[in-house]
């Protein structure tokens, strides 16, 4: 074999360590497993490797002196909860109830932030693998010393913490890079799927395509996020270093190119009549295209660590977008396409103000000159912030505090059929309700079957392996094997993962006896917990989704009235890529998509919980239909003269915000009768009407302003609509099938 080169050794390197979590899983499970073997301890490998496990549950991304607190954080709860198991494990009744209430506790704590949810839910597993511990030791008479059990699971945990923090130490910023390439990833194909919306076709149904947009624009803003707190985890007070700035630049690209490609400058159909005949739309299409793919590429370049280069190929397609436009313009006779081809016009601008921007990925540390660089902390600025932040979850109104009391309920519940029927394990029906039980009906029934079948499939698969490799060395290899398994598959294929997951159970119980018998039982308890969650999430406190339409859609709405404040202001003073204005944009998006997936959550709850789910599928669309020609006015902000008509459209800007609001209101408090201000409504939409009328603008930036803010006021009037047929009493109207 020939010896690798500098450059392909470089790229074995980055491959490693873009396999973060299943490595250190790797290393951790392998050495300890050697350990066990060579001291003669097969009997410590569970314990061991359970606190192993939960304590890469616990981690989230950050840097390493974040990750060391956290792990220091994380080791302190772990003792708390594995010594109090072992205190009461022989109190029934104490037991359960310390359990639920720590439950309820923890599971509040993941109001402060994603850091310390992460650390509580993995406490609570810790809690059932101690349990399971002090159990299996009883059940084969085995005498343990009194305390040994925890620190097995501490020592297990603390092991994995090492390779945690020493790979945060040794790769800072490999979870950036990944979360940039997934970023530009989902977002090319976003891009890309918004060409499609250019085909001057008739008889497509545009506002299928608007939906489907709205849920992969969900996916886009939560890439945002996570690239956002991945950034913001190395940088805090510091100045960044390293490949940081360069990260930071990119994803700044990243939030401008979401919001020119999410803008819209005009009604699809329209556009598809008005050239229906012509090649404009076409070469729309590929210009956008063309663009999604330079997403893509950045991806690739980025996982490489290799130069961006966008190619010629989109400034070829640009030159040519404008040929054709010219030539429209020259056959153009009618005033109404006229208008039409403005709108293309400022599309064509907009185009390419959007492939400037990926052309600065070559050089994304550049924007740092001329962009307000900072980014916003939402972790709680102190102890009375974080206790601010559950305390105002603690209603039956929230959906944290509902699915906390549902948990714990559900744990109280498993353990009285565990006592009443005396399953062999059967503290795994407990933990199986804990994974199972999610805060959504939808997560907790697909979940539910998933889980029923992985373990079926483990089951089968154990029983397999350990007749084919009675080996305990070959057991090992595979136990070690299924656990890395487990945490490459379980954000993505949660069926696999916990297949994984019970072939190493079995394998490492097997070191310490016969787990053959424990296969019936295993998937027995399995479908034990997993019809209590479910039945859980059915009847104590179910919070569907229609219920909390509501509310989403208000904040939705004050979203946009936010980020269309924050674009006025932009026309007034000039376009100024400052942190306000990034924070409006990026609340707005994040209301849309929350409410996107609040939507698409009810159609996997039962029918008769979402009467009018037609309804809310229609606010959506106009909802996120909406927020793109708010982005087609931030794409294009610029300071306006000060004119007598620019002044008509900043008032009829400030009514929209002012009827948006309102709206919220409405919403919220479940009655939309119109606008606060009728009078002041209607003065501002007859002089927008009358400017209209005139057309007319020599500015494009402000005849740009004028069509939004005319398609603005249009979506506002359907939304209304929306939002009173669903406000509407029950039992009057028919239900609405779904879209």
């Amino acid at each position: 074999m020939l010896p690798l080169s500098p450059d392909a050794l470089r790229q074995r390197l980055r491959s490693f360590a873009s396999r973060a979590q299943p490595v250190r899983i790797l290393l951790t499970l392998g050495s300890l497993m050697a350990l066990c073997g060579f001291t003669g301890h097969p009997d410590a490998v569970i314990p061991l490797f359970l606190g192993a496990i939960a304590s890469a549950l616990a981690e989230t991304d950050d840097s390493w002196r974040g990750r060391l607190r956290a792990q220091v954080v994380t080791l302190a709860c772990f003792a708390a909860i594995a010594f109090a198991v072992e205190a009461l494990f022989g109190l029934p009744w104490l037991f359960i109830t310390a359990f639920a209430l720590a439950a309820f506790c923890l599971t509040m704590l993941g109001a402060v932030e994603a850091r310390y949810k992460a650390i509580a839910y993995a406490t609570l597993i810790l809690a059932m693998y101690a349990t399971l511990g002090i159990e299996n030791m009883a059940s084969h008479g085995t005498a343990a010393l009194r305390g040994r059990e925890p620190l097995l699971l501490l020592a297990g945990a603390a092991w994995y913490g090492v390779f945690s923090v020493l790979w945060c130490a040794i790769f800072p910023a490999q979870p950036v890079q990944a979360r940039l390439v997934t970023l530009f990833t989902v977002l090319g194909n976003y891009v890309r799927f918004k060409a499609s919306l250019f085909e001057p076709l008739r008889g497509i149904d545009i506002e299928r395509k608007r939906l489907a947009l709205a849920q992969l624009n969900a996916e886009v803003v939560s890439e945002l996020n996570a690239a956002k707190e991945s950034i913001f985890r190395r940088i805090g007070a510091r100045a960044p270093t390293g490949r940081i700035p360069r990260y930071r630049g990119l994803y700044l690209i990243a939030q401008d190119v979401h919001e020119r490609a999410s803008s819209s400058h005009d009604d699809y159909n329209a556009l598809a009549d008005a050239f229906f005949h012509s090649d404009l739309l076409y070469r729309c299409q590929r210009v956008l295209g063309l663009q999604g793919l330079a997403c893509l590429r950045l991806s690739e370049s980025i996982a490489r660590r290799e130069p961006f280069d966008t190619g010629t190929e989109t400034v070829q397609a640009l030159a040519d977008l404008r040929s054709a436009i010219e030539h429209e313009r020259a056959r153009a006779v009618t005033p109404e396409r006229l208008v039409l081809l403005a709108s293309v016009e400022a599309l064509a601008r907009n185009l390419a103000q959007l492939d400037g921007q990926l052309a600065g990925a070559s050089q994304p540390s550049a924007r740092a000159g001329r962009t307000e660089m900072g980014l916003f902390d939402r972790s709680p600025r102190s102890w009375r912030d974080a206790v601010e932040r559950v305390r105002r979850q603690l209603t039956v109104r929230s959906p944290l505090f509902r699915h906390a009391l549902r948990l714990s309920i559900a744990l109280v519940a498993g353990y009285g059929v565990m006592q009443v029927i005396h399953p062999a394990q059967g503290y795994w029906i407990l933990l199986t309700t804990l994974f199972v039980c999610q805060q959504t009906y939808g997560d907790t029934i697909a979940r539910m079957g998933q889980r029923i079948a992985g373990t079926a499939l483990g089951v089968v698969a154990g029983w397999a392996l350990l007749q084919l490799f009675p080996q305990p060395l070959v057991q090992s290899v595979i136990a070690v094997a299924a656990g890395v398994v487990f945490f490459a598959t379980r954000a993505t294929r949660y069926l696999l993962a916990t297949a994984s997951m019970t072939l190493l159970v079995l394998m490492c119980f097997n070191q310490v006896g016969d787990s053959g018998v424990l296969l019936v039982p295993r998937l027995v308890d399995t479908a034990i917990g997993s019809a209590i969650a479910g039945l859980a999430v059915l009847l104590v406190l179910p919070h569907w989704q229609a219920r909390r339409i509501n509310e989403l859609a208000a904040t939705a709405m004050r979203g946009h009235a936010g980020y269309l404040r924050q674009i006025v202001e932009q026309y007034r003073t000039g376009a100024r890529d400052h942190l306000d204005y990034r924070l409006a944009r990026r609340n707005d998006h994040n209301a849309d998509a929350a409410l996107s997936t609040a939507v698409s959550d009810m159609f996997r709850e039962p029918g008769y919980v979402r009467p009018r789910a037609g309804v809310a599928l229609r606010f959506l669309i106009r909802s996120h239909t909406l927020l793109s020609y708010l982005s087609a006015l931030g794409a294009h902000r610029a300071a306006l003269p000060d004119s007598a008509q620019m002044a008509v459209l900043r008032g009829a800007a400030e009514g929209a915000v002012a009827a948006l609001e309102a709206l919220a209101a409405g919403l919220e408090s479940g009655s939309v009768d119109g606008p606060r201000d009728t009078a002041a409504e209607l003065a501002a939409r007859s002089a927008l009407a009358q400017a209209t009328a005139a057309g007319g603008e020599s500015d494009p930036q402000a005849r740009t302003f004028h069509t939004e803010m005319a398609l603005i006021w249009l979506q506002i009037d359907a939304l209304r609509t929306h939002a009173s047929e669903w406000l509407q009493p029950e039992g009057s109207e028919t239900p609405t099938a779904p879209a």
